[in-house]
C-alpha cells in the first residue's frame, strides 16, 4: 500500500468468466456465490472475490440484492482489451473441449476442413487440437455443464486468439447471447 493507504484493484482472469456466468443467467434472483461458484466449478470465495474486483472496473453490479453484467462496459473490454489482458497461450496438440472457432456458433462460418481444431485440455474432451489455455483451470468443466456458457467462453476465444476476421464476428455474435 502506498502512504495514503490506496491499493490498485486488478481484474483476474476467473473474473472474466464470473462476469460471463452473470451476463447470461436467465435467473439473476438464483444468482448467490454458491451456485455460481457450483456451476462455475469455483469456490464461493472465489468467486465473491471475482464479483468484488468485477464490480469495481464496472462489469457487474449488485442491484436490488440481484447481480447483473454491465453488458456495455463488458463488451467494451472483450472486444477492445481482453486479447491484451488475458492473451492466448497455445500449447501441443491434446485432446480436449473445442473452444474459439472450433465450435458453436463460430464453427459454422469457417471451413474447418484444413484447420488444426482448438481446444481446452481436458480429458473428458472429445476432439484432439492444438491446446488454448482456458481463461482459467475450471472452464472446461463447466462450459461441458453448460452449452450456453461454452459459446460464450468459445467467443470471447475467439477474440482473445482469433484472427481480425474470427475476432469481427466474434464481437458481432456475442451481445446476442447475454440476456
Amino acid at each position: 500500500m502506498n502512504a495514503a493507504g490506496l491499493k490498485q484493484t486488478s481484474l483476474k482472469a476467473q473474473d472474466i468468466v464470473v462476469a460471463a456466468k452473470i451476463a447470461i443467467a436467465e435467473d439473476r434472483g438464483a444468482l448467490t456465490y454458491a451456485r455460481l461458484g457450483a456451476a462455475l466449478r469455483m469456490s464461493a470465495s472465489e468467486v465473491h472475490a471475482a464479483v468484488q474486483r468485477a464490480s469495481s472496473s464496472n462489469l457487474v453490479a449488485r442491484e436490488y440484492g440481484e447481480l447483473s453484467a454491465n453488458k456495455s462496459s463488458f463488451m467494451e473490454l472483450l472486444v477492445h482489451g481482453v486479447r491484451y489482458v488475458f492473451p492466448a497461450v497455445f500449447g501441443p496438440v491434446v485432446r480436449g473441449v473445442p473452444t474459439s472457432i472450433s465450435t458453436a456458433p463460430l464453427c459454422e462460418h469457417f471451413e474447418q476442413g484444413a484447420l488444426q481444431p482448438i481446444v481446452w485440455p481436458h480429458n473428458e474432451g472429445d476432439v484432439r487440437g492444438l491446446s488454448l489455455c482456458p481463461l482459467y483451470p475450471s472452464v472446461p468443466s463447466a462450459a461441458l455443464l453448460d452449452p450456453k456458457l461454452h459459446r460464450v467462453l468459445a467467443l470471447i476465444d475467439a477474440l482473445r486468439a482469433g484472427a481480425a476476421r474470427e475476432r469481427e464476428l466474434a464481437a458481432k455474435l456475442l451481445p446476442d447471447h447475454f440476456l
